[in-house]
């Protein structure tokens, strides 16, 4: 998975009711000031029937990121100091009567303010997954509450001072425009249901929760700027200035130490690899021992963080409308057409058609090529590595028209998960396929199962992952390799003396060489296409 986010705090995995983290997870419920919340469940991915009962989705897995408020020896509030952790409560495991009780009093204690994005679908189907597994009833209010998106839009507000637009963000457009990292979003559609979640979807489960924390401390600290600003400038009180990165805000001398020292909590626990049991071990030192978990003990609100509960919160409350699912109106004025179509549609999804163009029966030159449209460009690059031809658009955002065209010019299969495409399949006869997998190494051997492609250790790294084009037949020579790369590449000093092959792209004249890396990188395809056998 492809992201970047350096400083995630401790993740817990909690898949049982006497584990340590299952105590530490009902402790964090109880002596948090802030609980941000996410959920993920197994995605329904066709139509229902229209003569069947829609469901709600069951929840799989809860992310809960927790701000801990620590009890300083020094009892003033600039010494107070935050610290971070990150819960990922496996509900196919843990028995729900047994979290219920804590989740349902956190999500409605006046001095524990939840963070969610767009989270009343999440709280829908949590109530439900509860509900059908016998706690009835289930969640039906969750307050204090903030959504991230009001506070993206509260600060642009400020910012220009003016309305902000009311487009709708995602989470990841966010978080790059406010905490400047990519957030991945090639897991939202992974199946959550499956066991066990790999690696890969964890990091990306416990970055969706942990992230609306990091939003809301941008927030909270140009909040303390606001004050500070007021305070200390009487000859323009209401000047601001919300752009404000982290940097800029962590050098203003009144900026709120409790909130600072929370990143530094944060980074520090990445460093020190601090274990489920020292991370707690601080907390359990306070009023209450972890025999009595659920003994609400959370530290009174100061006064800047009354003030922003009070202020910008709000509360989610269901209605009993909201836990009976909608039927789709849409369905009922299909015309029959447009259901044959739709029909069409989706037996294209299902299976792989063929012959390609590049068949012989076809006139083609029996060699495979693709053209992977943005939403699989990860794939592209995987089969270049193993030698197969795989294009990208023209531009950066093609719309469905330029991909048609540049697959029917160039003979190619297109290869894609936006299912939008399939309404010219007609046009594009044998020459798209809809990607199932949501992982780049399983695309791959989906892609080479389905196009039946012979993959040899020999042809693996024979493409330039770059730009797709061939090699030249006659390996370079260290000095031919540095009178290529003069103005264009820089190659290491040290590989000077190691007496290796280089090797330039015929198209885009970048050199590769055996190094470390190529090594490494032929190793873990012949891993995922078993070519070791």
């Amino acid at each position: 998975m492809e992201h970047t986010y350096p400083n995630l705090p401790p993740i817990h995995w909690v898949s049982n009711p006497d584990s340590p983290e299952f105590t530490q997870l009902s402790y964090a419920l109880t002596h948090s000031s802030i609980v941000a919340i996410d959920a993920e469940w197994k995605p329904v991915r066709h139509h229902p029937d229209p003569t069947t009962e829609r469901t709600f989705p069951t929840v799989s897995l809860l992310q809960l990121a927790c701000r801990l408020a620590r009890s300083p020896s020094d009892s003033s509030e600039s010494t107070q100091t935050d610290s971070v952790v990150v819960f990922l409560v496996d509900l196919q495991s843990v028995p729900l009567s047994s979290i219920y009780g804590p989740l349902k009093e956190m999500l409605v204690a006046y001095d524990v303010l939840k963070l969610g994005f767009k989270f009343k679908q999440d709280l829908v189907y949590l109530s439900s997954t509860f509900c059908n597994f016998g706690c009835d009833p289930g969640f039906d209010k969750a307050e204090p509450f903030l959504d991230i998106s009001s506070i993206y839009y509260l600060l642009q507000q400020r910012q220009h001072g003016r309305s902000a637009s009311k487009d709708s963000k995602s989470l990841a457009t966010i978080c790059k425009e406010l905490l400047g990292l990519s957030l991945s979003k090639e897991l939202q559609c992974s199946d959550w249901s499956q066991r066990p979640l790999t690696e890969e979807q964890k990091i990306y489960a416990a970055v969706d929760a942990h992230c609306l924390l990091e939003l809301f401390t941008i927030f909270e600290l140009n909040i303390d700027k606001e004050a500070s600003s007021s305070a200390n400038n009487a000859d323009s009180p209401g000047s601001l200035n919300l752009n404000l990165g982290l940097k800029e805000i962590l050098d203003i001398p009144t900026a709120d130490r409790r909130i600072i020292s929370t990143r530094v909590d944060e980074a520090s626990n990445i460093i020190k690899a601090t274990t489920a049991s020292e991370f707690f071990k601080d907390y359990l030192s306070i009023d209450v021992s972890i025999s009595d978990p659920l003994c609400r003990h959370t530290i009174p609100l100061n006064n800047s963080f009354s003030e922003i509960i009070s202020k910008y919160s709000s509360k989610i409350l269901l209605k009993e409308s909201d836990r009976k699912p909608r039927n789709s109106r849409k369905v009922k004025k299909q015309s029959a057409s447009s259901s044959s179509r739709r029909a069409k549609g989706a037996e294209c999804l299902d299976d792989w058609q063929g012959p390609p163009p590049w068949d012989l029966l076809n006139g083609g030159d029996g060699h495979a090529k693709f053209l992977c449209d943005v939403m699989v460009e990860g794939l592209a690059k995987h089969l270049r590595c193993v030698g197969i031809d795989a294009a990208v658009p023209y531009s950066k955002k093609p719309d469905s028209r330029e991909l048609i065209e540049q697959a029917l010019k160039e003979k190619r299969v297109l290869l894609t998960r936006d299912a939008k495409l399939f309404r010219h399949d007609y046009l594009l006869k044998n020459q798209i396929y809809r990607v199932r997998s949501l992982l780049k190494n399983e695309q791959l051997l989906e892609v080479i199962q389905t196009f039946q492609l012979n993959i040899s250790e020999d042809r693996l790294m024979s493409r330039c992952t770059k730009c797709n084009g061939r090699f030249i037949q006659k390996p370079l020579t260290t000095d031919e390799a540095i009178q290529a790369a003069k103005g264009f590449q820089k190659i290491p000093s040290c590989l000077f003396n190691k007496n290796l092959e280089f090797w330039k792209c015929m198209d885009c004249n970048q050199l590769y060489w055996e190094g470390t890396q190529y090594h490494n990188a032929v190793q873990k395809f012949v891993n995922i296409c078993n070519l070791s056998e």
